[in-house]
């Protein structure tokens, strides 16, 4: 990777061929043998060729592609996610402007008790909460949608999940 992120194309090369089962064989363990693998394991090539720069020499490489996979894998899902919800003809804005039409929308509605802890939070955390981890948007995509900053969405969903702890009575980790 030194000599890739110093311009060497052969090693970059050599650095994609090498990294390709090892990459593939990510995907596969979490998303078993699903019909978007390579798509995902294309999207993992194209994240470790974006984010190169960031690779700092002397680390372990291993670990760094790793946590590329895992989010290209939690993107996918999220993208699917999203995808059939829309099929279903859902709309995530409609969602998070009415969260009771979420339990409609949804196979497996949320618990009651931690739908009265949501309905507890004030409005701005309820929306973040609801937009990040009931509908599984990305902090930019929730940030747009709640028409504010991905730095305050994310303020307020944390505030939220700590009201909501408090609120449930769990313990914090």
């Amino acid at each position: 990777m030194a000599s890739a992120q110093r311009g060497d194309a052969l090693a970059y090369e050599r650095l994609l061929e090498d990294l390709l089962p090892f990459v593939r064989g990510i995907v596969r363990a979490r998303l078993g043998d699903d019909a978007n693998l390579e798509d995902v394991v294309q999207d993992v090539l194209l994240a470790i060729h974006t984010a190169r720069h960031t690779f700092q020499a002397g680390r372990e490489l291993e670990p760094w592609v790793r946590t590329i996979a895992r989010n290209a894998v939690i993107d996918s899902v999220r993208r699917r996610s999203r995808q059939r919800a829309r099929d279903a003809g859902v709309d995530a804005a409609e969602l998070a402007e009415d969260p009771s039409a979420r339990a409609s929308a949804e196979a497996e509605p949320l618990p009651r008790e931690l739908e009265r802890a949501l309905e507890k939070l004030p409005s701005v955390q309820r929306e973040a909460v609801l937009l990040l981890k009931v509908y599984g948007l990305s902090v930019v995509e929730a940030a747009t949608r709640a028409r504010t900053t991905p730095g305050a969405l994310k303020l307020r969903a944390h505030r939220g999940y700590r009201l909501l702890r408090d609120l449930l009575g769990r313990e914090r980790p």
